[in-house]
């Protein structure tokens, strides 16, 4: 009997789709507010191109091996082109600042995905809760909540109005609050989440104080309820080195010893199983494995609590062991 022919409970769990990389040109440029522009990418080959669905991203490569993610929002219907929408960060690492200063109508650009880690969950109700740039995401959100016919409600905060990108066509609608900080101060968090309302889902994208505030703030509603994405790993995960353990890699027959401070995905390299990676700090997905044997200590930003009280998978690139043996599906 082949794998294909047995019973799926006997069958080993698949490994996670590692996401193509194709070349796109920049097929359009705007600005959407101060220090945001959109880019439009369309295939070289006048195809289609790749599907997707609220809440995924893609993997820009970008020169000197920077590899950056954009979370998408355009329209999903839209085959003829992905949109991104891009903050110039003056402090970053150097994409956003190629893309604003010198990425141009024409250029090509190599991208992976897209890649979904914060799925738009049915549900008949939404509140969005967007800050800064984590807009991005949210706009298909409330396209796709609008047209399955559930009720939502967005409550958007930025530095100023002027920094505010997709401004103009969300304000137009009344279940839209707009708080822009200079004028109006902080989101009021706290009053937004006071009241659990049952059947809605929570979704909130934005800079880290953000997301922790909203954590704090919704921790009495339901399990669950609450989804969120995250531009840079969490600020409460555990930044010591760790202890040494084992590793399994079971499809490569190649047991790796992983030393305090060393990740797993530097290990298995090094013993000549490479595997994608991009963001190298649990935000992005990329290198998410199959967990076979063993408990993971899960230092990602990405797994819910439930995914990580799985301990089905883990992001090799930050991710450790609570015992000392792991085996994993490489």
């Amino acid at each position: 009997m082949t794998a294909a022919e047995l019973p799926s409970w006997m069958r080993e769990p698949e490994a996670p789709a590692r996401p193509a990389t194709v070349e796109m040109r920049v097929a359009a440029r705007r600005v959407l507010s101060d220090g945001v522009i959109a880019l439009d990418l369309e295939p070289l080959d006048g195809g289609e191109a790749p599907g997707w669905e609220p809440g995924a991203h893609v993997d820009l490569h970008l020169p000197g091996e920077l590899i950056r993610q954009y979370s998408l929002c355009g329209s999903p219907g839209d085959r003829e082109a992905l949109r991104v929408a891009v903050l110039r960060e003056a402090e970053g690492r150097g994409g956003s600042l190629y893309l604003h200063d010198v990425a141009a109508v024409g250029d090509v650009l190599a991208v992976g995905g897209p890649r979904n880690n914060f799925r738009l969950e049915p549900s008949p109700r939404y509140l969005f809760i967007g800050g800064g740039i984590g807009i991005t995401p949210l706009v298909p959100m409330i396209a796709a909540a609008g047209a399955a016919g559930a009720d939502w409600s967005l409550l958007y905060g930025g530095r100023t109005r002027a920094s505010m990108a997709f401004l103009a066509e969300l304000e137009a609608d009344e279940r839209v609050a707009v708080v822009p900080e200079d004028t109006m101060g902080m989101l009021d968090l706290e009053a937004a989440l006071r009241e659990v309302r049952g059947e809605t889902l929570i979704y909130c994208c934005g800079p880290e104080p953000l997301l922790l505030a909203v954590e704090d703030a919704a921790a009495h509603w339901p399990a669950g309820a609450l989804h969120v994405e995250r531009f840079k790993a969490r600020g409460d995960l555990p930044d010591d080195e760790g202890t040494a353990f084992e590793v399994v890699l079971r499809r490569s027959g190649i047991t790796i010893e992983i030393a305090p401070g060393e990740t797993i995905l530097d290990a298995a390299a090094a013993a000549g199983v490479a595997v994608p990676s991009s963001c190298r700090e649990g935000t992005c997905g990329t290198c998410e494995t199959i967990v076979l044997e063993g408990e993971p200590e899960h230092r990602d930003s990405i797994l819910t609590p439930a995914d990580q009280a799985a301990g089905d998978c883990m992001m090799i690139c930050c991710s450790r062991c609570r015992g000392e043996r792991l085996v994993l599906d490489l």
